[in-house]
């Protein structure tokens, strides 16, 4: 008798231990490796955290998007002195777009902007000017007619640089608000939601952000990409790759 309660104990030791080891390798499972159980009921309820940050605007970005602006102005293509500036280079986390008075170099605003989905998470990392990419395009657009569309108030974008972001028309890409733009979506997710290659803003600055670049302000989007900086002729400002007349928007449907 005294032995048979002498395995029960035993069995029972080894059962705590075996349980002990899962539980400590579920809590130090490796990225790769499928998790246990444990560890699949903590990753449906621990969310991500992170931050909106307000970086500054880099001084290298500003001034390329004044020549732009500037090449633009002079051609009679950008009616207005104020200017948005997106920098792609910076994560979505990031309030990423800045409202500047070209007049003064003064940043007015600066808010959280989403990019496209088919252009990466947190950081966008391709860029396309093709229809279905449901990536974000780069360079110097211009803002035309307000109307409400499937998003709500939205801002028609024409895209003046040949071959780099002149489909935006076609393609729908506009200026628009989304759900999945505010500091709550960072804090949940880690980033924005994405678009489909729209500029897409939080609710509540988006009717605000549309006036200011209505009727012909311009909005110039970045990104630390070599063939974009080699391939825009408004950063060169050179009248031979330049489009032959000045965009102009088709009437509103």
């Amino acid at each position: 008798m005294p032995h048979a309660l002498g395995r029960g104990v035993v069995a029972a030791i080894v059962f705590s231990a075996f349980a002990l080891a899962g539980s400590a390798e579920a809590r130090n499972a490796k990225p790769g490796k499928r998790p246990g159980r444990a560890r699949q009921s903590v990753s449906r309820t621990v969310a991500p955290m992170a931050s909106v940050e307000r970086p500054a605007l880099r001084e290298e970005v500003l001034d390329l998007a004044l020549r732009a602006h500037r090449c633009a102005a002079s051609r009679g293509e950008v009616l207005r002195p104020l200017l948005a500036v997106i920098d792609y280079s910076r994560p979505s986390t990031d309030r990423r777009l800045w409202m500047v008075d070209t007049t003064s170099g003064r940043v007015l605003r600066q808010e959280l902007v989403a990019h496209g989905r088919g252009s990466g998470d947190l950081f966008a990392e391709s860029f396309s000017n093709e229809h279905e990419s449901h990536q974000t395009s780069l360079g110097l657009f211009v803002g035309r007619n307000v109307y409400q569309g499937e998003h709500g108030l939205s801002l028609r974008l024409i895209g003046l640089e040949r071959g780099i972001n002149d489909k935006a028309y076609e393609r729908a890409i506009v200026m628009h608000g989304a759900w999945y733009v505010g500091e709550d979506h960072v804090a949940r997710w880690g980033r924005l939601g994405r678009s489909h290659g729209c500029p897409a803003l939080a609710p509540e600055v988006t009717a605000s952000v549309i006036e200011g670049l209505r009727d012909g302000a311009a909005l110039f989007a970045y990104a630390d990409d070599p063939e974009f900086l080699r391939r825009s002729a408004y950063l060169r400002c050179d009248p031979e790759a330049l489009p032959s007349r000045v965009a102009a928007a088709p009437a509103a449907r």
